[in-house]
């Protein structure tokens, strides 16, 4: 009883906007994105809205912490248009970047206990920068193409860092090739991993720097337990937004059986 008489609740924008602190142009804009079911208009062409619509917009900002705008805007206009296994494959799709994301963090740590040079690294031959013609068959050091395959990047991409100031190779006096020495490799690692782990290269100048400064690993460990603190935040977020998408689908389901009856005209257009 009291659900059907829920149902048939007329509502403004402002009422849905105003729990949220957000503005009633938010909540038409959110409409025409479809991420809010299609609002009703009464013959003076307002808009109506209904308990289904507040459960829309609450589940909409419940997604974002956890997806983002894009993927939680596409959760929402496929579950609006009934198609309920695109919205699925969208969330599955999250959870299994969050993954990723954790193994690549994995990674990060493991990289930071095995920093020393990697055996057989230091072999370098062929033409151009890749190796001047004559290297010795076992160095100390390695150049440009094969730290480039080793990382599975473009020489190009260390060249990028290089002019960030993330990696300081020096270069051959007789030949001019870059030249990366075991300090050059670890620094080239560590970046590779952190941007794989999502931070900017301006994130990680610093980062290195210290590195650089202090001679050791130790303030990467800050990085590593914020890194760890976000990853967990999203997962709890993805939780958090599961439930209200749930919630929102069985909301869909009962207004679907059970048509709201609206009451009295009212609104904002």
């Amino acid at each position: 009883m009291g659900e059907n008489l829920q149902s048939r609740m007329r509502l403004r924008p402002v009422d849905l906007a105003r729990p949220h602190g957000l503005s009633t142009q938010a909540v038409r804009n959110y409409e025409e994105a479809g991420i809010l079911p299609a609002a009703e208009r009464t013959e003076s062409g307002y808009r109506t809205y209904t308990p289904l619509h507040t459960r829309a917009l609450a589940t909409f900002l419940a997604l974002l912490p956890g997806h983002g705008h894009p993927t939680a805007t596409g959760i929402m206009r496929a579950v609006n248009r009934g198609a309920a296994d695109e919205a699925f494959l969208l969330v599955d799709e999250s959870h299994a970047q969050l993954l990723e994301d954790r193994r690549t963090l994995r990674a990060v740590e493991s990289a930071l206990r095995d920093l020393g040079p990697e055996a057989g690294e230091s072999e370098v031959t062929g033409p151009g920068e890749s190796g001047p013609p004559g290297s010795p068959a076992t160095t100390t050091a390695t150049f440009i193409g094969p730290l480039a395959d080793r990382l599975s990047i473009r020489p190009a991409t260390l060249r990028k860092w290089e002019a960030a100031g993330l990696v300081r190779p020096r270069r051959d006096p007789l030949t001019g090739y870059r030249v990366y020495g075991e300090a050059d490799v670890r620094d080239a690692r560590l970046v590779h991993q952190l941007r794989r782990g999502g931070y900017l290269l301006e994130q990680i100048a610093p980062l290195i720097d210290q590195v650089r400064t202090v001679g050791g690993l130790a303030p990467l460990e800050a990085a590593l337990t914020d890194w760890r603190a976000r990853l967990a935040a999203r997962g709890r977020a993805l939780l958090t937004g599961a439930a209200e998408l749930d919630a929102y689908l069985r909301k869909r389901e009962e207004t679907q059986a059970h048509p709201p009856e609206l009451g009295t005209p009212g609104g904002s257009p």
